[in-house]
């Protein structure tokens, strides 16, 4: 192992500030100049990357636009079963080298990797967010500049608290150490197309700790994540710690777990997904070595309950912001509504069909508009489907409903009453612009607890509203396992890294809390050494001893 020559001390972190791009401002200019030079120079071509090397298959897909979709931004080579096999071969003999790395060098790659994000990358990856994921330029800043670069500062601030937890104790003539080894084998990173920030963080937090990591990016998210592994090679990633293999997912996810040396899965995306490769995991058990660490964030069917003495203006705004900011393609996105009549029917209702007509949907070329499209044709007709589905089982639309898919996939902003507590849009989760009202009566509030508690499989996110403290407290009692976010008078949306570490139980995954020091400890392997500087003389103990 490198010498380490003194013990170092990470720079203070914080959370990256947030620009606004305002109309007539430098940051919007660039950003704009960022989007129009894509749009000229796409579809791009994108190769698998093994050994920081291109490789192209000549199996060709390709990641449409989804505001324009005739157009894409990119087309890539999809990984064959030799590509996939190559890339994990490589990583492998890649990985005594990385873990031996000193963690000053480690630490050093992902720092410098934030600050290129930040800036000299920052409008660049924004673009290809916006392009090719539907963002608009808020969403996009919060996700790939601001979260992405949180995401690789924090994980090196919180390794370096995770490598400093060292035993309190020490007999007589010892020392006691402990080293927090990565897994022995590689991680699988299979990434989704909601988050630019998450495709980073599911490499990187394998990786910071030591591990090798074979990364299949969502097809939706391909050149987005593609920039994330050439600006980590940039930083200086020695090229075969992270390979990038796009293509068919169960294809290659199969290959990856049927290896031998499996050690790990880092997953986001469809719970019906992750149970599957859970269940083929362990049918793979006689396989390994060891126990792959499975760690997964799934979906949600998220809810806001209103208690009678809540703010009715608050109360729409922040039902607004969470259940249609990204076209609801959050998995911490607002899908369940729970309002007190007394509200609903003195100003509530109103006002939240008022505001939501006034929502305008377009591209992401044109910055005045709240919504963008939804990812592609999967969705979208998943999405309008469920809403018919939900009209002809009754309920009220109370606005939006609409949809056109003519030249981008756009569904309006849908607000579904009903006045079934389980019907289809209370739930299922529809990963869309969908917000379901149920107004309950105002005495039957601690009810309504135990309705949202039970209604779904799902423990994603949550928030009550209220000012009444007794009622915040007893709701928050009643909902303690309904959600691994909680809210008290905010939004179900919006986990900042460093402030709301993020994960759910239940059916929405193993609440390992990325953007914390937890998920850490899901990717390494400590091992505890007691060295004896004392030299025993005999084996007798002292009760032994007759005199």
């Amino acid at each position: 192992m490198s010498s380490q020559l003194a013990a170092f001390r990470v720079p203070v972190i914080d959370n990256e500030p947030m620009r606004a791009y305002a109309a007539g401002s430098s940051d919007r200019a660039g950003l704009e100049a960022a989007v129009k030079k894509m749009i000229s120079q796409a579809p791009f071509e994108i190769p698998c990357i093994v050994d920081g090397k291109p490789v192209k298959t000549g199996d060709i897909q390709s990641q449409p636009m989804p505001h324009d979709h005739a157009n894409n931004l990119c087309t890539y080579h999809a990984a064959t079963p030799e590509i996939v096999k190559n890339a994990i071969e490589s990583s492998l003999r890649a990985k005594s080298q990385w873990e031996e790395m000193p963690w000053a060098d480690r630490a050093a790659i992902f720092l410098k990797a934030a600050d290129l994000i930040a800036g000299k990358y920052r409008f660049e990856i924004m673009a290809a967010t916006m392009l090719g994921q539907g963002k608009n330029a808020w969403q996009a800043e919060i996700d790939a500049a601001a979260e992405l670069v949180d995401f690789f500062r924090f994980s090196v601030k919180y390794v370096e608290e995770l490598y400093a937890q060292q035993p309190p104790r020490n007999s007589a003539g010892t020392w006691n150490r402990t080293e927090f080894r990565p897994l022995e084998g590689f991680v699988l990173a299979v990434t989704p197309f909601n988050f630019t920030a998450i495709g980073g963080n599911l490499v990187g937090a394998p990786v910071i700790v030591g591990n090798v990591c074979v990364w299949k990016p969502s097809p939706m998210a391909t050149y987005s994540n593609f920039l994330i592994h050439k600006i980590l090679l940039e930083a200086g990633l020695p090229p075969s710690v992270i390979q990038f293999v796009p293509g068919n997912p169960p294809e290659i996810v199969q290959q990856c777990i049927d290896h031998p040396k499996f050690a790990g899965l880092h997953f986001t995306g469809s719970t019906q997904v992750f149970r599957s490769l859970w269940k083929k995991i362990a049918n793979n058990l006689d396989v390994y070595k060891g126990y792959p660490r499975v760690v997964g964030e799934t979906g949600g069917k998220n809810f806001h309950l209103y208690h009678p003495s809540a703010d009715i203006q608050s109360g729409v705004v922040q039902a607004i912001r969470s259940a249609f900011e990204y076209s609801g393609q959050k998995c911490s996105a607002l899908s369940r509504v729970y309002v007190p009549r007394s509200m609903w029917e003195n100003g509530f209702r109103d006002q939240l069909k008022s505001q939501v007509d006034s929502i305008t949907i377009g591209p992401c070329t044109a910055f005045n508009h709240f919504t963008g499209p939804v990812i592609g044709r999967p969705a979208f007709d998943k999405i309008s489907g469920i809403i018919t589905k939900a009209k002809e089982a009754g309920g009220e639309v109370l606005a939006g409903g609409t949809w056109d898919d003519s030249k981008g996939f756009f569904i309006q902003p849908t607000v579904i009453v009903t006045k079934d507590p389980k019907s289809v849009t209370m739930t299922e989760e529809i990963f869309g612009p969908v917000m379901t009202v149920y107004v309950y009566e105002d005495a039957e509030y601690e009810q309504t607890c135990e309705l949202i508690d039970t209604t779904t499989d799902y423990a994603l996110t949550g928030a009550i509203f209220g000012v009444d403290r007794a009622a915040l407290q007893r709701a928050a009692h009643l909902l303690r396992n309904s959600a691994g976010n909680f809210y008290i008078n905010d939004k179900c949306t919006g986990a900042v890294v460093g402030q709301q570490p993020f994960g759910g139980a239940r059916a929405s995954g193993t609440n390992d809390k990325s953007g914390s020091i937890s998920i850490f400890y899901r990717f390494i392997s400590a091992r505890s050494i007691k060295e004896n500087f004392v030299a025993p003389t005999e084996f007798h103990y002292p009760s032994n001893l007759l005199e």
